[in-house]
């Protein structure tokens, strides 16, 4: 008589062979590498993009929200029918409430009001405890980082995912998003270049990328009304101007940035980011968010300064949909000061 097969040997034995995923948690990572071919003829480099918007909570954030959930399992912090507390600029704690709808936790979730009406509908769709506070400075102790802390301290059976100064956001990124890279490139890269909120992504690629290749230039990304390209250019916190993207920027070295290699900076005006976005939507195909424009301009800004022949690497964070009502609207940005960039004949 054969002995039956357990289904989850099953299971696992088919992911093994067919390449189908465990579940929401299998397919987090292994993102394609997008060679972004206009720009790439423009400086004569080639200039890549990880297209982080293909994971299955549509952002880079599912990487940092699933480390830090599976740290929090192992080290049994976190238990069945438990609650995960997050601070989030919108993605990171959608990433969270995908995860938590996935295995067994409730999320509640703390965002300034002053973020996108479709990322709050979406967590709410999603089935998250939305609560919406006042955008103010990470020094008030009423900001939305801070408040969520003490709202997970008090909750029974809630841990606090903490995504901007819990290390596991950034040894997810160490263990995922720059060995992918690598491997992607087969080794060829010159610059990494990113944007910063938590450090995470930013800090995990550029340490194993550094530990791969000492010669890789890390370059941090920044908008206005941010301190860190104050700091990473003369090392003090000095914000300049503001900005209308979300979720990037920071007024303070985060626990996931301390540490990391910084080799340059540049800084990118909005209107800047806007016309990169609208290019890459035109020009390739690509309807993605705020973020990437910061990103995909400062590698832009790095191919120009490093000259032809480089090959660098940025990261493609979410997609536009979330900002529909906000960048791709015209009447918004004339709110704002900018304008929305016109399709070319």
């Amino acid at each position: 008589m054969v002995a039956s097969t357990p289904a989850s040997s099953t299971a696992s034995s088919q992911a093994r062979t067919t390449g189908i995923t465990a579940g929401f948690v299998g397919a987090v990572g292994n993102t394609p590498l997008i060679r972004l071919n206009a720009l790439s003829a423009l400086t004569d480099c080639e200039i890549l993009g990880k297209a982080e918007f293909m994971n299955p909570g549509g952002s880079v954030k599912d990487r940092a929200a699933l480390g830090i959930l599976l740290e929090a399992e192992e080290q049994g912090l976190l238990k069945p029918g438990g609650t995960v507390v997050e601070g989030t600029a919108g993605n990171t704690g959608i990433g969270l409430t995908h995860l938590c709808n996935a295995r067994g936790y409730k999320a509640l979730i703390v965002i300034p009001d002053t973020q996108s009406a479709e990322k709050i509908g979406l967590l709410r769709s999603l089935g998250a405890e939305v609560r919406t506070v006042p955008a103010v400075p990470y020094r008030d102790p009423n900001n939305y980082v801070r408040l969520s802390g003490r709202i997970a301290e008090e909750t029974p059976g809630a841990v606090w995912a903490n995504q901007f100064d819990n290390l596991a956001n950034r040894r997810a990124h160490y263990s995922s998003t720059g060995p992918e890279i690598w491997q992607q490139t087969g080794g060829r890269v010159d610059a990494w270049v990113a944007a910063t909120g938590t450090g995470g992504t930013y800090a995990g690629v550029a340490l194993y990328l550094k530990e791969q290749n000492p010669a890789v230039r890390c370059v941090l990304a920044d908008p206005h009304g941010s301190s860190l390209y104050s700091w990473a250019t003369a090392g003090s916190l000095v914000s300049e101007g503001s900005s209308i993207t979300e979720g990037i920027g920071n007024s303070r070295v985060t626990a996931n940035l301390d540490g990391a290699p910084v080799d340059d900076a540049v800084r990118v005006a909005d209107q800047a980011a806007l016309d990169t976005i609208y290019d890459l939507l035109w020009q390739e195909g690509l309807f993605l968010g705020g973020s990437v424009g910061i990103n995909v301009a400062a590698a832009v800004e790095t191919a120009r300064r490093m000259g032809p022949g480089h090959t660098i690497v940025t990261v493609l964070c979410d997609s536009g949909d979330r900002y529909r009502s906000r960048l791709y609207d015209g009447v918004w940005l004339a709110e704002k000061g900018l304008h929305q960039p016109v399709r070319p004949a």
